[in-house]
């Protein structure tokens, strides 16, 4: 019986009958109050087998103490009619009974045993056991990294700088346009000059709004798509 003993231990008994006759069994013991086995008696046929649970009760284990429990299993070859197992157990001549005998060995683990039972009880690491169609991408060709991304900080504040400079530029031509229509129409003879400086500085802003757009389409198509 294996230790501790904190527990109900159980042993199994596997009886076996060799022979061409029906033999009846029984199970007894030095401690009937230590032990409960099931079945503790029965029939069993020829060439057949039978397991018996011996189960150990808890109790204080004491290592220095040595065990003194026994079994013994009877056996006779049973009658043509069984009508009563008692009245065939009492009846039987002394030379008609076989027995054997058993010791009982308690053992306690040692520490070894101790450490692969705790090991055992660990939950086993989950792995990844997805299939993937394709090899796995380099971490790079899915996600920027740190330089690249301060890169790419860094030219945004110089394209929204810039972008700020032609909007302040912008808006002094703006301004100036104003200015200039302004002084056309104030202008009665309407000389060429002033008509030139003011196709001058209405025709600047689309070509500002077209540089900026190019800017960005450019700054854009260049870190994403190439």
């Amino acid at each position: 019986f294996p230790g501790p003993f904190t527990d109900v231990v159980t042993t199994n008994l596997k009886l076996r009958n060799p022979s061409d006759r029906k033999v009846c069994f029984k199970v007894k013991t030095t401690a009937p109050r230590r032990y409960c086995v099931r079945p503790n008696s029965g029939i069993i046929d020829p060439g057949s087998s039978v397991i018996v649970s011996v189960m150990l009760q808890p109790f204080d284990y004491d290592p220095n103490e040595k065990s003194k429990h026994k079994f013994m299993v009877q056996t006779i070859y049973a009658p043509p009619n069984i009508s009563d197992m008692e009245a065939v157990w009492k009846e039987a001549k002394p030379d008609e009974l076989m027995d054997s005998k058993l010791r009982c060995v308690f053992e306690m683990p040692n520490e070894n045993d101790k450490l692969n039972d705790i090991d055992a009880s660990k939950p086993a690491p989950v792995q990844n056991t997805s299939k993937q169609d394709g090899p796995m991408p380099k971490p790079h060709s899915v996600s920027l990294n740190d330089t690249e991304t301060r890169k790419l900080v860094e030219e945004c504040k110089r394209l929204q700088a810039e972008v700020m400079k032609l909007s302040e530029e912008n808006r002094h031509l703006r301004d100036e346009g104003l200015r200039l229509r302004k002084a056309a129409h104030s202008d009665k003879s309407g000389s060429p000059t002033a008509l030139a400086l003011r196709d001058n500085g209405s025709n600047s802003l689309p070509s500002l709004l077209v540089v900026i757009a190019a800017i960005f389409i450019g700054f854009f198509l260049g870190k994403f798509i190439l």
